[in-house]
């Protein structure tokens, strides 16, 4: 499935990265614990759900080779954190759905978790 079919079920809105919106997604994994992401094997085409919304997030998606970051709770992303997404080929989409409600939609699409 493509992030924009992705952000359409959430109804979310790509807010950064609009050239990448055709990337495939195959694996999805949800965390307000960067962390936790950090502790990820190395896996493609991954996209991250998570209602942190700060540079640590990027920084984080950066670190872990994550490329596709989707940000619940209508949190605001930021112009310094969309320029970082940007300079890192990153697509960022935001939904005003929880990050329960968000996680429900796309696991009934059936991308498979991470775990």
């Amino acid at each position: 499935m493509t992030v924009e079919e992705i952000a359409t079920l959430v109804q979310g809105e790509i807010i950064g990265g609009e050239e990448y919106k055709d990337r495939q997604v195959e694996k999805i994994f949800a965390s307000d614990l960067m962390s936790d992401v950090l502790t990820l094997k190395d896996y493609d085409n991954l996209m991250l759900v998570t209602g942190l919304c700060n540079m640590q997030s990027i920084r984080t998606c950066e670190m872990a080779d994550i490329q596709m970051l989707l940000v619940v709770r209508g949190k605001v992303v930021t112009p310094e954190m969309l320029e970082l997404a940007e300079e890192n080929e990153m697509i960022v989409v935001r939904t005003d759905f929880s990050l329960y409600k968000t996680a429900g939609i796309l696991y009934g699409t059936g991308i498979p978790p991470v775990y």
